[in-house]
């Protein structure tokens, strides 16, 4: 939605009923990816795109048909020897459209989303698009974070202005839209019902709309490389900075959307004195050196808002690097929130495994996890968010 949202919300704000569809569900290689969309608007024109040209005629007449009955539609298009010539996809994919009327009355909150989508702010939509009652198609939910929390619970206290069928759903829904929310993704969340987590019958598209959280990495070493590229496929905006030139090549650091060469504090505190460090921010040091890390690690233990602070070292680089810290001033509570040495107890050696384990340390504190083995523990697999957790 994101591409169409100014002509969207244009025609919203003259009072228009627009016909929208939404790719809510790919398989195989189907050319657009969930959360494309194509508008119908009120005088017949087409924007946006669905399939890039392969169904777009049938998604065109569906939204025409969409606004006059003012029922929503979930159409699946794909290859079969019925529609390949007429609305197949030539490129073998299958896709789900979910086509809604859209207006001030079916969409109020509309505006306030897309303003907080072209100012940055992260929020998603989570929309019923399948469901046995068909009242509840097309009902949504806003998930807004407050207070620059993307994973936590004030969350709901904004998304509850509306209600997509139940207090049980709309719980089920909540949680997992937040946790799209934090990587910054669209999805289609299937549950039961009345939001079942074991069952089918209703699903739920959530659109997402938050840039990416960023990790913070700071030493121009071989781990660093690793780290980066794991965190890329994490789904993170990875940064690697290091103040030595010769080491912070781009060459060096083919996983890292960017490599900046700075002083490490000095980079930290201008990113935080310019808004781009958030709860979900991750700053990794893996600098082991004192000259480095100790004035870097002032910055970002005192920071309010970070997700996760770590440094790597030995036993005795931690002990000396607290002292330090000590020295500087940093209290038990700020020393408190480092992870050092950095990473899970995975009996790693390589570089790569090493990424993993500190991969692995990330994600269990961002979403509550224990870091155990599975086979040894009983419960859910899954946790819920735990908010006094750091959030990455």
């Amino acid at each position: 939605m994101r591409e169409v949202m100014d002509e969207l919300t244009g025609w919203w704000e003259r009072g228009e009923t627009v016909g929208m569809g939404t790719v809510v569900g790919t398989w195989r290689s189907a050319p657009r990816q969930p959360g494309a969309a194509m508008l119908v608007g009120p005088g017949g024109e087409a924007v946006g795109s669905v399939s890039g040209g392969c169904v777009e005629g049938a998604v065109y007449e569906l939204a025409q048909d969409v606004v006059a009955s003012g029922r929503p539609a979930l159409q699946r298009y794909g290859v079969s020897d019925d529609d390949a010539y007429a609305v197949g996809l030539t490129c073998g994919g299958i896709l789900d459209v979910f086509v809604e009327p859209v207006s001030r009355e079916t969409f109020p909150e509309l505006g306030e989303v897309a303003r907080d989508v072209a100012a940055g702010r992260p929020v998603a939509v989570a929309t019923v698009v399948e469901h046995p009652e068909p009242t509840w198609v097309g009902r949504r939910i806003v998930v807004r974070p407050e207070d620059g929390d993307v994973g936590g619970d004030a969350v709901a206290t904004a998304a509850r202005t509306a209600s997509i069928g139940s207090a049980r759903a709309d719980d089920a829904v909540l949680d997992d839209a937040r946790g799209l929310l934090a990587q910054g993704r669209s999805g289609l969340l299937t549950y039961g019902p009345d939001g079942e987590r074991r069952g089918e019958g209703m699903r739920v598209f959530v659109s997402a709309f938050a840039p990416k959280p960023r990790m913070l990495v700071f030493g121009a070493i071989d781990f660093a490389a690793a780290v980066a590229r794991v965190g890329s496929f994490l789904g993170y905006q990875v940064t690697v900075c290091d103040a030595r030139p010769v080491f912070a090549t781009t060459t060096r650091f083919p996983g890292a959307d960017e490599v900046v060469v700075r002083w490490p504090s000095d980079y930290l505190q201008d990113e935080v004195d310019a808004g781009r460090v958030d709860a979900r921010t991750v700053v990794a040091v893996l600098t082991h050196d004192p000259k480095f890390d100790v004035p870097l690690l002032e910055v970002a233990l005192r920071l309010p808002d970070v997700g996760f602070v770590g440094a790597m070292g030995s036993r005795r680089t931690h002990d000396d690097r607290l002292a330090r810290l000590r020295e500087a001033g940093l209290t038990e509570t700020e020393l408190a929130r480092l992870s050092s040495p950095i990473g899970l107890d995975l009996g790693a050696r390589t570089p790569e495994e090493t990424a993993v384990s500190i991969a692995a340390e990330i994600v269990a504190l961002r979403w509550g996890g224990a870091g155990e083995r599975l086979t040894a523990t009983d419960g859910p697999i899954h946790h819920h968010h735990h908010t006094d957790a750091p959030t990455p």
